[in-house]
């Protein structure tokens, strides 16, 4: 039967809908599942107005046999079998007849007891409870009370639509009760809709200015603008993340064009785009990667007759725009390096100094990677670029438009004649900012990048501020996120934890934290950050665990690793494997480390073992040395016969304390390599509990 939820209020952050549909999906799948109500096709839907649920559910709860029990059988039965008034009085409790009292065998023992079925409840009357219980668990960064209500929510709550097989539920929140009726658009058709089902809820609030389905909305949207566009044979400048905020801001979206004065398209195309994207959320209108005097922007209104809503950008446009102008030529005049000089009067956080304090330890570390990766040619580049990248902070244009640090930057010092090498290392120092964005496109950005966030992270971390939970001031866990994608991107094999060393160093005694431990505890954050970017990249969690098994000292051998084992996971070789790498490590659990001397080998299976073993091993060190993880590992299964042999043939355990000793340093030995490799004991194999490897 069909369940249709919605929750109507003021106008929600395009931020707090997304934050909104996840808990409310969770939240649904959650409290439906633990009251045992069969649930398919769940899924969220939102405008600004209103957060939508829908879902196919069970009419009600499926019955459940119960086997209800009374005394020990010891007291409820006597020494000839009959029934104890202890058993007769259970019987008359719960109002059955006594002939349905049985012997019922429990983890504690035997007691008296009878069968019997519970009917289910149905479906509407849980929901009563479900509804308020879901919609009173979400929360939102910032929360709002109105009137006397100690109530906080994201917005204020206008009305709740609550309906369950074409019935109302009887439900409530926050003194709101349930209906089956809500509100069209507030401007362009603000009458009431009735809805006994999702169909029906849909097609009145469309008839009503309303387009629940944000999908549908972004399809009208892409139309509109491709409306606008096709006559020019221009493109928008791609901003996915606006198009996806605007698709949420709006319920009837309407697509305006507008224009701006020539004369501003002297600006370099990152000012103009950012004067319209910040405040007034307008595309960039672009042919051949240059900007065109037009925008596009996106009202929440059925049409613009009067060119009202177009004007308005325009007028605020303009004015923007002559503001970046201005800052444009002022910037200009004052000479980057001259710039760079007033950031020691900038902090950059109170325990770490200034942010000229920064720039002499960028300088220092973009040096070290340079040596590390063997770039000689870039490090002069990538250290000049080091002392200028944080100039723009006292740009006006960057205090105006803080999305444009660095970009303006590495433009300024283009402007100034500076190398292109550079200006492009300021430019895109600050990539990426996500997942999503790409690492930076030169190598001695690449270099500068990773040395800035680095030194932010450790820095921040060595005073003793970490990310928790949702709070992340520093922008750790994105910076984190950065590090690893430039190195994996741009497939660095440096030893990672020797650069935190450095940067650890280069900070002298301005760390609260010491060394080891801010170290370990940056190596862990890493850790959990990689392990994070693997997963999302579709590996599966048992195989990053087993790649993460070795380190992350050289970060990017995670990712070659992880895709070596991703690989071999099909082969018919890879389980027995897997089985006998963990019969090695039980049987070496808890001892001390031993040593092998092939002079005390007895049997002709250990000698067999060894021999393999150091074949293997000397063909993998090479193997590894090179980063060739899936041949390195695929030569491992060359182990399996011998050690299936060594199994069967020989007593590990002998009595002889030498022989015991030595087998088993032969054992530490082939379990070292493979360590070295992966953790294979991290790695699920069919016959495994769900979510966990067996060691």
């Amino acid at each position: 039967m069909e369940f249709l939820l919605e929750l109507l209020t003021e106008e929600l952050p395009a931020s707090h809908i997304r934050s909104a549909r996840e808990q409310l999906e969770a939240g649904f799948r959650q409290e439906l599942g633990a009251a045992r109500l069969a649930v398919d096709g769940l899924r969220t839907l939102a405008t600004p107005r209103r957060l939508v649920v829908v879902a196919d559910i069970a009419s009600g709860q499926e019955d459940k046999d119960q086997v209800v029990t009374g005394p020990p059988l010891s007291v409820a039965k006597g020494p000839d079998g009959t029934l104890t008034a202890a058993a007769k009085g259970f019987a008359r409790a719960q109002g059955v007849d006594e002939s349905r009292l049985e012997a019922v065998r429990t983890a504690r023992g035997e007691y008296i007891g009878f069968r019997r079925t519970a009917k289910g409840a149905a479906t509407a009357d849980l929901l009563g409870t479900i509804v308020p219980r879901v919609l009173g668990a979400l929360s939102f960064p910032k929360m709002m009370r109105w009137a006397d209500s100690p109530f906080r929510f994201s917005r204020p709550i206008h009305g709740l639509l609550c309906v369950f097989g074409g019935s109302v539920v009887e439900t409530s929140f926050e003194g709101l009760k349930a209906g089956d009726t809500t509100l069209g658009h507030r401007i362009v058709s603000p009458r009431e809709v009735k809805a006994a089902d999702f169909a029906g809820y849909t097609s009145g609030l469309e008839a009503n200015g309303v387009i629940v389905d944000d999908a549908g909305r972004k399809a009208m949207i892409l139309s509109q603008i491709d409306g606008h566009l096709s006559p020019l044979k221009a493109d928008l400048l791609p901003d996915q993340d606006l198009l996806d905020d605007l698709t949420l801001n709006v319920e009837h979206p309407l697509v305006v064009f507008g224009s701006f004065p020539e004369a501003y398209l002297s600006l370099p195309l990152e000012v103009l785009s950012t004067a319209m994207r910040e405040g007034q959320k307008l595309f960039s209108v672009v042919r051949e990667k240059k900007q065109l005097p037009h925008f596009l922007g996106v009202a929440d209104a059925a049409d613009d007759a009067k060119g009202l809503i177009r004007a308005g950008h325009e007028r605020v446009l303009r004015a923007r725009l002559a503001d970046a102008r201005f800052f444009w030529d002022r910037d200009r005049k004052v000479p980057m390096a001259r710039r760079a000089a007033g950031l020691k009067d900038v902090v950059f956080q109170e325990k770490l100094g200034s942010y000229d304090d920064k720039v002499q330890r960028l300088k220092k570390l973009v040096a070290y990677v340079c040596d590390k990766i063997e770039a000689p040619k870039i490090r002069k580049d990538a250290v000049e670029a080091a002392g200028l990248c944080k100039a723009d902070l006292l740009a006006e244009m960057v205090k105006e438009f803080s999305g444009l640090q660095g970009r303006m930057g590495g433009l300024y010092a283009k402007q100034e004649g500076y190398p292109a090498a550079v200006s492009q290392a300021v430019y895109e120092h600050y990539l990426p900012q996500s997942l999503d964005d790409p690492s930076p496109s030169s190598p001695a950005g690449a270099v500068l990048s990773l040395a800035d966030k680095l030194d932010s992270i450790v820095g921040v971390m060595g005073v003793g501020i970490q990310a928790s939970g949702s709070s992340d001031p520093f922008g750790l866990r994105r910076n984190a996120q950065g590090v690893c994608k430039v190195i994996l991107d741009r497939k660095f094999r440096f030893s990672f934890g020797r650069l935190v060393d450095k940067v650890l160093s280069v900070y002298g005694d301005r760390l609260s934290v010491g060394r080891e431990e801010a170290k370990k505890a940056c190596l862990d954050f890493f850790e959990g950050r990689i392990r994070f970017i693997l997963e999302k990249r579709g590996f599966r969690y048992d195989l990053v665990g087993a790649a993460l098994g070795p380190g992350i000292d050289r970060m990017y051998d995670v990712l070659l690793r992880v895709q070596a084992l991703d690989a071999l996971k099909s082969s018919p070789l890879f389980e027995p494997f897997i089985l006998m790498a963990r019969r090695v490590n039980n049987i070496l659990r808890g001892l001390p480390p031993g040593k092998v001397n092939p002079d005390l080998f007895v049997e002709k299976e250990e000698r067999e073992l060894y021999s393999t073993f150091s074949i293997v091993r000397t063909n993998a060190q090479s193997m590894l040395a090179r980063g060739d993880y899936a041949r390195a590992q695929s030569i491992m299964f060359k182990l399996q016969p011998a050690l299936n042999n060594f199994f069967d043939k020989v007593m590990v355990m002998d009595e002889d304390k030498k022989v015991r000793q030595n087998r088993l340093g032969l054992l530490q030995s082939v379990q070292k390599m493979l360590a070295g490799i992966a953790d294979y004991s991290q790695v699920v194999v069919e016959g495994d509990k769900p979510g966990r490897a067996r060691a």
